[in-house]
């Protein structure tokens, strides 16, 4: 599997980064690209609305805490419910290609929410797959810590031929998003409870970022294996092309 790794460069926006994954599913739906992993650590503090997000009457309020705050707003491609990170996060999208791309939807749900699981385990996190009670984007197959805290949350985005799972890992920061979080969500009105929001560095304190980055990767290659590329100027064109609809 094809491996792209790192942010664009801090001259990329966040919608843009949004946007390739949005491209490269694309892709793979249309035949002109096979299976994908990009893996890479926001160059800027994130908020990423889900579509729905957009709907509510509160989300003109809910950008302009956004930017206040020094976050960057977002439409993300998956499902689900406004997520926020900062530089200290993962965010992991595997594109597959394939001709049923609806079927074994819960088990990609399940299998990788018990990836990011293990992975946190050997950092001695009591990481249990499931819902705590008032998280953001809530989601069956989220990944918390002692059933208290959201670490990592993860969605879909289902294409004829291709699918999109992407994960996002909050490594460190929960202390900033917790606050932006619960005003994001007051603002669009649903159910949010900021203790929920936790991160990987509160719970494994000896934990650094780069060792669990290589981690994660370590755990995708024995999977799959995976063959470090560059993305070329086609993917880069197909994400230039729908940037329009990530960016707020």
């Amino acid at each position: 599997m094809e491996l792209y790794h790192g942010a664009l460069g801090a001259d990329t926006s966040q919608s843009f980064e949004v946007a390739l994954a949005h491209a490269l599913v694309r892709r793979a739906s249309d035949g002109a690209a096979g299976s994908a992993l990009r893996v890479y650590r926001p160059t800027t503090p994130t908020v990423a609305f889900g579509r729905r997000d957009t709907l509510r009457p509160g989300f003109p309020e809910a950008v302009a805490l956004v930017r206040d705050a020094g976050f960057t707003p977002v439409v993300r491609a998956p499902g689900g419910r406004a997520v926020a990170y900062t530089e200290d996060s993962l965010v992991v999208d595997h594109i597959a290609a394939e001709a049923d791309s609806l079927s074994g939807m819960e088990e990609r749900f399940d299998g990788y929410a018990r990836l990011w699981a293990g992975l946190l385990a050997e950092y001695g996190v009591d990481a249990r797959v499931g819902a705590v009670p008032g998280e953001y984007c809530p989601g069956a197959h989220s990944v918390n810590a002692r059933g208290r805290v959201k670490l990592v949350g993860t969605a879909q985005r289902i294409l004829r031929r291709a699918w999109l799972f992407s994960a996002v890992a909050v490594f460190d920061g929960d202390e900033v998003l917790r606050p932006l979080l619960t005003e994001v969500y007051r603002a669009l009105g649903l159910d949010f409870d900021g203790d929920s929001v936790g991160s990987i560095r509160a719970e494994a304190p000896e934990a650094d970022l780069e060792t669990f980055e290589s981690g994660l990767l370590d755990a995708y290659e024995d999977r799959f294996g995976l063959d470090r590329v560059s993305l070329d100027e086609s993917a880069l064109q197909a994400a230039r092309a729908l940037d329009d609809d990530h960016r707020l």
